[in-house]
């Protein structure tokens, strides 16, 4: 990175509203011990975002593609000029600006056959999506998974990663992204304003990114001794009546070896990066405003520069 280059353009919110948000001239970060600064390529917002903030104001959006910039000391194996992909963590700031740090160990070498656009709409989704099935599921092959919203950010991950672990998977989706899911490689797609729970049964895994009511309805089609995983918020303890079942609630963390094996699943083929709209930076209060209806399946994504 060139010395000259002191300050960057990034958004800022000054509240939860994404009409707080201001094009800005910060200062360009320094890389601590073990980091690395990121010229930042492409990034992607995550809808309820901006709602998350404990203090004010922040730069938003945590997925992150990109080009090493500069390394901190420590930051072994890396140097300018590599392109990187990964999960800004939450409690730092984000990806909406030319310029990002992030401890080097969250990132991973960019999937090779992917442009930024494409590897930016991945960590998120598809890291929840693998720790959602791998850490706290412990998916085997030929298990049943229900995935809710299964052409949502994480959705489409979970159905891909399910499909690809040799489980049978059912999904959850509009009438409209039916052949969608089903290229994703869901067995079978109900659609979601219907009672699923009069559709499927005996389901090994519920993965549940959607809350609320849904929540709730799952508890039924879950086997005997399955597990409802929730990545919207905590379930209910009651479990909708049962004892024989499990749960559990968590939030994504970066994880910069999943992410290479996340990687090499996208080079070869087996996960397909999934993007919906493509906004500038400019526009990014824009962005946070498309509404699903209007807008295919997928991640929005935001072209930062190159």
């Amino acid at each position: 990175m060139n010395d000259a280059v002191r300050s960057m353009r990034a958004m800022r919110a000054s509240n939860s509203d994404p009409a707080s948000l201001t094009s800005e001239s910060v200062p360009v970060p320094d890389p601590g011990p073990g980091e690395l600064l990121v010229q930042v390529r492409a990034t992607a917002i995550t809808a309820d975002e901006l709602t998350w903030p404990q203090s004010w104001p922040v730069i938003p959006c945590h997925d992150v593609s990109g080009v090493v910039a500069a390394t901190g000391p420590d930051a072994d194996g890396w140097q300018p000029g590599d392109e990187v992909y990964g999960l800004v963590g939450f409690d730092r700031p984000g990806a909406a600006a030319e310029y990002v740090t992030a401890p080097a160990a969250d990132l991973a070498p960019k999937p090779a056959s992917v442009d930024h656009l494409a590897a930016a709409a991945v960590p998120l989704g598809a890291l929840t999506a693998w720790q959602a099935l791998h850490e706290h599921a412990q998916l085997a092959p030929g298990q049943h998974v229900l995935v809710h919203g299964g052409a949502g950010g994480v959705g489409a991950y979970v159905t891909q990663l399910a499909a690809q672990h040799g489980a049978r998977v059912t999904a959850t989706a509009s009438a409209r992204d039916r052949d969608f899911v089903t290229g994703l490689g869901a067995d079978e797609v109900l659609d979601y304003t219907g009672r699923f729970e009069d559709h499927v049964r005996d389901v090994d895994v519920v993965v549940d990114p959607v809350g609320g009511t849904t929540t709730g309805r799952s508890w039924a089609v879950l086997r005997s001794g399955g597990i409802l995983v929730d990545i919207a918020e905590e379930p209910d303890e009651a479990k909708g009546g049962r004892d024989d079942v499990r749960s559990v609630f968590f939030v994504v963390r970066p994880d910069g070896g999943q992410l290479r094996e996340l990687a090499g699943l996208v080079d070869k083929g087996q996960l397909r990066p999934v993007v919906s709209t493509v906004f500038e930076l400019s526009a990014l209060a824009e962005a946070f405003g498309a509404q699903r209806g209007s807008r295919p399946p997928g991640k929005v994504i935001i072209n930062v520069s190159g």
